[in-house]
């Protein structure tokens, strides 16, 4: 399964991340990784950078070690209303976001506030990407979120970190294997994601491609084998494709 991005990774600025910029890029440099999101978590995180540091990506350059960067954050969303802990004057100026529930955050509880709070974060333009919706702590409807993840043409992820056994996040290998089956019925991409919080995981995605190989998910469905297909669902992709600035 072709696989040339790592759109999920954390740097030392999410406070219990251990690398720099740099080094997650001169690790993705050596790993052939083309495609390297950096986004760091959101301020509602205990130990995260603050809303500025959201405000100044322009002065990072988008090319490191060859790597092409995009960066962003990892939003927390908050409760059912899928509030998330970025304005959206700052998000407009991030190349993407992804949008995840981490319990100690989060208001919701029941199957349906979580589902509601993931449909509602989609509805939000910065929103490309649905981050480990896995975890059988936050219990969720995966038929309704299948289907909104088609309706509002955001991807959903399958995230390596919650793949393994040491990571707190329970439960994510029985989830993907509901997951996956309303996605191939909804025909809704995906993305492998890494999570990675030190540089010797970037680009690590062999347990989540494990689990795709094993439910025979097509890869047309996988957005890792192409910055073409990742442009569908990422604009700032699609306008730099397309000759226009990001």
């Amino acid at each position: 399964m072709p696989d040339i991005m790592d759109l999920h990774t954390h740097t030392i600025a999410s406070g219990h991340a251990y690398n720099t910029i740099y080094e997650m890029a001169r690790c993705a440099a050596s790993k052939g990784v083309a495609l390297l999101g950096i986004t760091d978590h959101g301020p509602r995180m205990e130990g995260a950078c603050p809303k500025n540091y959201f405000s100044n990506f322009k002065m990072l350059p988008r090319s490191i070690y060859g790597v092409r960067m995009m960066f962003g954050c990892e939003l927390n969303i908050l409760d059912p209303d899928g509030s998330v802990d970025l304005d959206p004057p700052i998000l407009e100026k991030q190349d993407f976001a992804v949008a995840s529930i981490h319990k100690r955050w989060y208001s919701g509880s029941t199957i349906a506030q979580n589902t509601a709070a993931y449909v509602a974060a989609m509805k939000n333009p910065a929103v490309c990407i649905i981050g480990h919706p896995d975890d059988s702590a936050i219990p969720t409807d995966y038929d309704t979120l299948a289907a909104a993840a088609k309706e509002h043409h955001v991807l959903l992820e399958v995230n390596n970190n919650s793949l393994n056994p040491r990571c707190v996040r329970q439960g994510a290998r029985d989830n993907y294997l509901v997951l996956l089956e309303y996605c191939k019925k909804y025909q809704v991409s995906v993305i492998m994601d890494s999570d990675a919080h030190c540089e010797v995981d970037v680009g690590n995605h062999s347990l989540a491609k494990g689990i795709l190989e094993e439910t025979g998910f097509p890869e047309h469905l996988v957005v890792n084998r192409s910055i073409q297909a990742a442009a569908q669902y990422i604009p700032c992709l699609k306008r730099s494709l397309s000759g226009q600035e990001t």
